[in-house]
């Protein structure tokens, strides 16, 4: 793919770019009291968003933003695709809640988040008919492969197991075809350390071999048999075996004590991605500004759900601090 595709949208995105929030001004968000929150952010792109309800429907607001940036890039994207690399994690969550609730027979539609790209009734038609004119055929073969999985069980879990085993395939996928090396070296990147942090969890729950053969994703740089290898031994293997990897340094925070720390994991798994796109702040050309937008808002979604909720339910100032996913001046 040319990089000179970009010439024209790239200065659209350095101007996106000035309404991303600055680290002081989270500073200032975490030092101040709901209402204070509330008169902070109206003087920001989500002003325009806050109702007298807030901070009660703050995830509504964060959507509608969220909604309104991918629309617009969507729009003026030479390769829309490289939009749902990002995207498609609401898309996969769609999926996965919307499926139940058509199994269960329940109304789960409060829980659809905005990926850009596709509305909430086109995939409630695809989950219902496993047919779809809209929906590419990737999205559509694994819908159909969990209607062939419900078919036959009842265990809900499943459905999880298989939307997000494709859905890191699919990443994989897009991310060779689309052939930007810094968007396929972050989605490996994801994918191992998603995979690190799956395998962790099922052999601290004793989870066997056939299991993490279904959990775990077969595309990324460590082979899912490396894994595989310590189903039956003692967790302290593994933590061993991570620590000696190319990962080792970055995750050694979390699982180097006696306990592993999850929290610490999912954050060291965000701010590696953030890091990994921090060179954007010096390209001109090709998608990189582009992806490093991208992540900076979703960095900033999950930080400023953090900061309201942790008000809401009496977090110190301190513990929403070690909750914060990094951020860089762009």
């Amino acid at each position: 793919m040319k990089q000179d595709l970009y010439h024209q949208l790239n200065p659209y995105v350095r101007l996106k770019e000035t309404e991303i929030l600055a680290p002081s001004f989270y500073e200032q968000l975490i030092s101040s009291d709901l209402p204070k929150i509330k008169e902070l952010l109206n003087a920001t792109v989500y002003g325009k968003y806050l109702t007298t309800d807030f901070p009660n429907n703050f995830d509504a607001v964060l959507n509608q933003e969220l909604l309104a940036s991918y629309r617009e890039l969507v729009e003026r994207a030479p390769v829309p695709e490289v939009i749902f690399i990002f995207t498609m994690r609401f898309t996969l969550h769609n999926l996965k809640v919307l499926t139940k609730a058509h199994y269960i027979g329940e109304n789960y539609d409060y829980l659809y988040l905005p990926d850009g790209f596709y509305a909430l009734d086109e995939l409630k038609h695809a989950i219902e008919t496993g047919k779809s004119a809209v929906l590419p055929p990737s999205i559509l073969k694994s819908i159909n492969e969990v209607r062939e999985y419900l078919a036959e069980s009842a265990i809900l879990q499943g459905i999880d197991v298989i939307y997000d085993r494709r859905f890191l395939k699919e990443q994989r996928r897009l991310g060779e075809e689309l052939g930007y090396p810094e968007l396929l070296k972050e989605i490996i990147t994801f994918i191992d350390l998603t995979n690190i942090i799956t395998a962790l969890r099922c052999l601290l729950q004793k989870r066997s071999q056939a299991f993490l053969t279904a959990v775990l994703s077969s595309s990324g740089s460590i082979s899912k048999e490396t894994y595989l290898d310590f189903a039956k031994l003692d967790i302290s293997a593994l933590k061993e075996y991570l620590l000696a990897s190319e990962y080792g340094d970055l995750l050694a925070p979390a699982i180097s004590g006696e306990k592993i720390d999850f929290a610490k994991l999912d954050t060291i798994k965000d701010n590696r991605l953030t890091e990994m796109f921090a060179s954007a702040q010096t390209e001109a050309f090709g998608p990189l500004p582009l992806l490093a937008y991208l992540n900076a808002k979703e960095i900033e979604t999950k930080n400023l759900r953090l900061i309201v909720t942790g008000k809401k339910s009496g977090f110190t100032n301190e513990q929403i601090k070690e909750r914060m996913r990094i951020t860089y001046d762009i």
